[in-house]
């Protein structure tokens, strides 16, 4: 089928704590909507059966619970009935947005995905109702081809997002096309948890998802385009993610991404939207996910000296680093219960250096979740302490085998090479309870190999 995501470089509003009408509110968003009715056209125009736009696209971000309220439509939370927003707008008071939204689905005979803030009376009764007597939703809405309204999705795992509430239980949301079957949906920060990513996944044997982002990259192992690649091949599904574009905030990196083959869209030079489309084949609910066990081959373990050990920062987490020395060698790096091997072969030596680094532990900034990680990374400089900076560009080609002895089944398999671009495996998967990573020959300079293992039940 043919897919589309747009990076949205949204116009934002330059008091977002200010208290406006919800008139101006609406002028806002409309700016933001027009440039969306182009995307929608242009993406048509080229076939595509389905468009995503980003999280916060629409209205922006940095608003307070109560300067977001005149931005928030009123959008039903139900799987019953089918309300059309462009054919029935005067079922329901404040759904401007969605109606425009209906009607560009509806005029192009395309299905869209799009996330906008949404408002919920509740009652004095309901214990969880918030003081003023309604909810706030960060909601994703996914409209037909005939512009009826198919499905809503509220996001669980919020980010730093004070103007919203968390639903009471997790929405499990996926909807059904005719050209690929069902499409689960989430949001952003969603990727990284149990709840509802992972649950619904697999409750639905779901191979198509839908996702909505405003992500703020962080190398070397949280890059977008580099994570929802690495999701893509861990779970067996296709993404069609749709980042926002903002530079300056180190917001970028979208894409459309199959398990073993990407589209994407990562740029931190340039300002403006930028529209992917992409043809990628359906995946049939049977093909074997990377979650289960598959032989593959792990070379004994050399009994040479490991070089000295270290610490250094990265990502926030304590890693514990062995340097990665000479042309070729083996190493082995340990820390609480994971231990991390890697066999390696550089084509050239070239004065870069690098590092094999170990974290076994909870991580407690900007959120809090358990990683277990096994990470090559190209460290700053040429001293121990660069090793875990940001690094955007190298040149050295690793020819490597990288392992370890996970105890999580959710492994995110992480390769980026210089330029943030993507490259793939040659093998990897689970053998006799290591799970491995390999690659002969990158096909440019390696930044990033690493084993991103989530612990979910130790969050």
């Amino acid at each position: 089928y043919v897919a589309a995501v747009y990076e949205h470089e949204s116009i934002l509003s330059p008091t977002p704590a200010a208290l406006v009408e919800r008139r101006s509110a609406l002028e806002l968003m409309g700016r933001n909507l027009d440039v969306y009715e182009q995307q929608v056209l242009a993406a048509a125009r080229q076939g595509a059966q389905i468009i995503v736009f980003p999280e916060d696209g629409i209205h922006g971000f940095n608003f307070t619970r109560s300067s977001i309220y005149p931005y928030l439509d009123f959008v039903p939370h139900s799987r019953s009935g089918k309300w059309n927003p462009c054919r029935e707008p005067y079922l329901f008071n404040d759904t401007e947005v969605v109606q425009r939204l209906s009607c560009m689905a509806l005029k192009n005979k395309i299905f869209l995905v799009a996330n906008l803030g949404t408002k919920q009376p509740c009652e004095r009764t309901d214990p969880r109702c918030p003081s003023d007597g309604r909810y706030q939703f960060n909601t994703n809405v996914a409209l037909a081809a005939d512009g009826t309204l198919l499905a809503t999705y509220r996001k669980h795992n919020l980010y730093f997002e004070y103007a919203f509430d968390t639903p009471p239980e997790p929405d499990y949301t996926f909807f059904d096309t005719p050209f690929a079957g069902k499409f689960g949906m989430f949001t952003c920060f969603d990727i990284l948890f149990f709840e509802p990513a992972v649950n619904l996944i697999r409750q639905y044997n779901l191979k198509q998802i839908v996702y909505p982002t405003a992500w703020m990259n962080q190398l070397p192992l949280l890059s977008a385009v580099e994570f929802q690649q690495a999701f893509a091949t861990a779970f067996n599904v296709n993404i069609l993610a749709a980042n926002i574009h903002h530079p300056t905030l180190g917001m970028t990196g979208s894409g459309i991404y199959t398990p073993v083959k990407s589209f994407i869209y990562h740029n931190m030079e340039s300002y403006g939207g930028k529209l992917i489309v992409a043809e990628i084949p359906v995946i049939s609910a049977d093909y074997r996910t990377n979650l289960e066990k598959t032989p593959g081959r792990v070379s004994e373990k050399g009994k040479e000296q490991s070089p000295p050990s270290f610490y250094a920062e990265m990502m926030y987490d304590n890693f514990t680093f062995v340097p990665v020395w000479g042309e070729k060698g083996e190493l082995q790096v340990c820390a609480n219960t994971l231990c991390c091997y890697l066999n390696y072969q550089r084509a050239v030596l070239t004065d870069e250096l690098y590092a094999l680094g170990v974290f076994d532990g909870l991580h407690t900034v900007h959120g809090t979740y358990y990683v277990q990680a096994c990470a090559l990374v190209k460290c700053g400089g040429l001293s121990f302490s660069t090793c875990g900076q940001e690094v955007t560009d190298a040149t050295a080609l690793i020819d490597f085998q990288l392992w370890g002895n996970m105890s999580t089944p959710y492994i995110f398999p992480l390769l980026l090479t210089s330029g943030i671009t993507l490259d793939f495996a040659d093998h990897m998967g689970w053998k006799n309870n290591y799970y491995f990573l390999s690659k002969n020959r990158t096909s440019s300079g390696l930044l990033t190999a690493a084993l991103y293992g989530r612990w979910y039940e130790k969050d």
